[in-house]
């Protein structure tokens, strides 16, 4: 595991931040992503502190790049429609599902009035408390995603960040009447669908997004020992 400073030690250079202006130009606007304050947020959070040292020259390319523990940091694209997709205004209390790189809920954090993050390797977990904690509006969890974060529910908005095999009950019961959440489904990463999932009236409305390829959501009975990773 890498040692926190090496990450608090990139500074946001002129040429980093050409790069971010580049992915967001070429990769979310030139796309069709038009929500503008996420578009903002891309601009604003420094996507390289977030991804391994030996993968910097890449951090703005759009593609996943892997961040330890068979698990990655998606790519900018698809960070930006699942974040566009939620409808985020500036007021709402979000749980995302699977903190991993701790990019996605940076983005989040610069949106929502409350992000909650439910991580549960203990390793990435420990990382992001450090990387994260400028952000005031972030509650960060180590446990099973799968069980989500009753504690704190209802919430207006829920994304999952990584694939389980179907949507877990706790996910739609934790949502809040009127909410929008954002999940990849599938069991397979070749075969997986994402959707956007409004709960009205105790109804789930499903639209499909878009074919995604994510690590699985791991459960905590499917966790292999930290020294195995």
């Amino acid at each position: 595991m890498k040692k926190i400073n090496d990450y608090y030690s990139r500074e946001d250079t002129k040429e980093y931040r050409l790069m971010r202006e580049n992915m967001v130009k070429e990769q979310i606007i030139s796309r069709g992503i038009i929500d503008k304050r996420v578009i903002n947020a891309l601009m604003k959070v420094p996507r390289h502190i977030f991804v391994e040292k030996a993968y910097l020259n890449s951090a703005y390319d759009n593609m996943p790049l892997p961040i330890g523990h068979g698990q990655t940091i998606s790519q900018p694209y698809i960070v930006a429609l699942m974040t566009e997709s939620l409808e985020i205004t500036g007021n709402e209390k979000v749980l995302e599902i699977g903190t991993g790189s701790g990019y996605q809920v940076a983005i989040l954090a610069e949106l929502a009035k409350e992000v909650y993050t439910v991580e549960l390797i203990t390793s990435l977990y420990n990382r992001n408390k450090e990387l994260l904690k400028r952000y005031k509006n972030i509650k960060m969890s180590n446990h099973d995603g799968y069980l989500g974060w009753k504690e704190h529910a209802p919430y207006d908005r829920i994304i999952v960040t990584a694939a389980p095999g179907y949507i877990p009950d706790a996910f739609t019961e934790q949502l809040k009447e009127g909410g929008i959440m954002v999940i990849p489904v599938g069991s397979s990463s070749w075969s997986q669908t994402l959707y956007k999932i409004i709960k009205k009236r105790n109804n789930i409305k499903k639209i499909r997004l878009c074919d995604v390829a994510f690590v699985p959501l791991t459960r905590a009975s499917d966790k292999r020992p930290e020294w195995f990773n």
